[in-house]
Parts: structure tokens; sequence; C-alpha cells
């Protein structure tokens, strides 16, 4: 059985100050500093995709995670966009997956360089590249350390989401107890007591939120994170998701003109803001209003353009695909196939769920925030 079995040695200073300090807190003079760590880690008995090593600072969570399961490379920062600074060899596909994956999902900012983006935007886009570049067995040190921890919650559970998915390996270091129902480790080490614990994987932590009319000023909070543009019909109905009364995802609907029907709404334009991406939120949004639509007697219908978007759609059990990803042109305001370019790509989906009105929708909608 896998064992853990290691020692760190220092020399102390003998300098004028260290024995005036051993003096002052009467701690015995001593010419070398020994820290040991021995127990078992039976990682290998058991089939298994993310480890968690927790505890407070000092206690050997980074000697461990460096001896045992390797250091990772630091990356390195340009001053062009976060895009250009991926692995060369990985195709434009697979760098906006990862960082669809890690919630990192404000296309704007892929365009900007390291420097200037938020701490949270920082920390998924470097979850991205070492979920990307780091192999088979990701080691990762100071997990969460630096951000928020609403912002540490949502990236553990997009982490381990991923490297499920991607069926790899991936052990993080962490003094945050409080990311272990959001990572949902499948084992768990505890450096300070040497406790070694498996545990079965369990759904994350539930999100209460409240869907709420609000004004149109409400946009100008998520215009900037849209990946589209930031302006929005004056007529539009705006919304918002909330959790926790913050505001959390926006939705502008407007009404849609159709020359044999008069009763189709349309949601304009779908934001998340950066720290509550990774969630799924935008989705229990869509699906909320498309209850509370149906209930008010019209259908509503999503144009996605967004590929990530569009595939939550496509395996959506409530909306059904009306028109295939094709190409939107601004010149005809119609969505096909278009020759020579000049578009983006767009689906046409309508809800096709029960009303919010039926107990059980409403129950599944807030189940799945």
């Amino acid at each position: 059985m896998p064992t853990v079995d290691l020692a760190v040695e220092s020399p102390l200073s003998t300098s004028v100050r260290a024995q005036q300090l051993s003096a002052m807190f009467d701690v015995p003079a001593q010419e070398r500093a020994q820290l040991t760590w021995k127990g078992e880690l039976p990682i290998e008995t058991k089939p298994w995709n993310v480890g968690l090593i927790v505890g407070p600072s000092g206690c050997g969570k980074s000697t461990i995670l460096s001896r045992v399961f390797g250091e990772a490379p630091p990356l390195a920062w340009g001053k062009a966009s976060v895009i250009d600074d991926f692995d060369p060899s990985r195709s434009m596909n697979e760098i906006a997956s990862a960082c669809q994956a890690v919630g990192f999902n404000t296309i704007p900012a892929w365009l900007r360089p390291f420097q200037v983006l938020s701490n949270g935007e920082r920390f998924r886009v470097e979850l991205a590249r070492r979920l990307l570049e780091g192999g088979d067995l990701i080691a990762l040190d100071e997990f969460t350390s630096v951000v928020d921890r609403q912002v540490a919650k949502i990236g553990a559970h997009a982490v381990q989401r991923f490297v499920r998915k991607s069926a790899r390996r991936v052990v993080a270091a962490s003094c945050h107890y409080d990311i272990v129902d959001w990572l949902q480790p499948d084992w768990v080490l505890e450096p300070a007591t040497m406790t070694f614990q498996w545990r079965s994987v369990q759904r994350r932590p539930a999100v209460p939120v409240e869907l709420r009319r609000v004004d149109f000023g409400a946009w100008q909070l998520f215009a900037p994170f849209h990946y589209l543009t930031a302006e929005l019909n004056k007529a539009a109905t705006c919304w918002c998701l909330f959790v926790d009364d913050h505001p959390a995802a926006f939705a502008g609907v407007i009404h849609r003109p159709h020359p044999a029907r008069h009763d189709i709404k349309g949601i304009s334009r779908v934001v998340t803001l950066p720290d509550w991406q990774g969630l799924g939120l935008a989705m229990a949004l869509c699906d909320e209003l498309g209850g509370l639509y149906k209930a008010r007697g019209w259908e509503l219908r999503m144009y996605p353009a967004h590929p990530s978007f569009v595939r939550s759609f496509d395996r959506s059990p409530v909306w059904r695909l009306r028109k295939r990803p094709g190409v939107f042109s601004p010149a005809t305001g119609r969505t096909g196939v278009v020759k020579g370019g000049g578009g983006r790509p767009c689906a046409v989906f309508s809800f096709s769920g029960a009303s919010i009105l039926d107990p059980a929708f409403a129950a599944e909608v807030k189940a799945r925030s």
C-alpha cells in the first residue's frame, strides 16, 4: 500500500537575534529543524479522478503535493491576449472548450492580456491552461487561495466536472475546507493529522435563485460581459436571476414579429456575471422564463450564437430545435446558409417544457440551479 514518508530539514540561524529570540520565548537552541510526515496514502486501491490535500497553513500540503504528485511548472503570460498564451499546438476549439469548462465565458476577456484581468478571471484562465496543458495528472497548489469564496466554490465545481468528463486526474492543495462539497474529491488527505479518507461523489450544494423583473438600467451591469454586443433593444422586458439577493444572470425578452403568428417572444440577450459563471444559471434563467411566458400564453424562443450555448440548448429536454445551426445574416435578418461569410453562427430553439405554474416543473428548475 502506498505511503507518505517524508522529512524536510533546514539549518536554524545562530545569529544574535536568533539567540535573543530563543531567550525571550524560552525556545531551545537547535542547529537544525526537521518536519516529518508519515502515513498511508492508499490511492491505488480504487479508481479516482479528484484528490484534495487540505489543512491549515504550514501543515505540509505543498510539500506532499510536490514530492508525491510532482510540481506544476510556472505559467508564462505575454502582453497579448490570454488565448495567445495557450500552447500553440492547441486548437482554438480546444482552448474555447477549456475556458468554457471552468466558467471563463466572458469572450471579450479572452482578448485581453492576463495582467488586466480580475483575480477571478485570472484564476479561471490559469485553471483552463493547467487543465489543458497539464497532462493526465495535474497538481494544483494553493488552490482557490487568491479568490473570494464564491468564485472559489464555483471554480472548484467547474474543475471537478471538467476532470471527470475528460477522464483525467487532478490533485489540489488548499487551506480552505469550504470547497470540499463543491470540488467533490474522491479522497481527502489532511497532513496536519496524516488522516486519509475516501469519499463518495455527491451532488454539489443547491444555489437558491429568485427570478425578478428589473428596470432597463440593470443591463448596464451585464452589458460589458456579453459576448456579442453591449446593445439591448429599448423595448426589451428585462429579467434578472438573483442569488442570495445578488444579481447573477440577466435576460432581455422582446416581441418577435411573425407573418402568421402573434404569440412569439424571443430572448434577445443572456448574460451571467463572471463570478457566477460555471453553475448553469443562464440555462436555469431561460428555463424559468420559458415556463413563465408559456403560462402567459406566449411561445418563447432562443437564438443562441455561442457554440457552447447552442450545445446546451440542444441537450436540454425542455427546448426544441426549430432551425439547425446556420449563419445569421445581419443584412437579411435570417438564419440559413450564407455564402461568402459576413454572418455569425446561430440556431433557433423554442421552449417546449411545462408551464411554470406546474409545481413539478418549477421544482425541477430550482433543483438544477
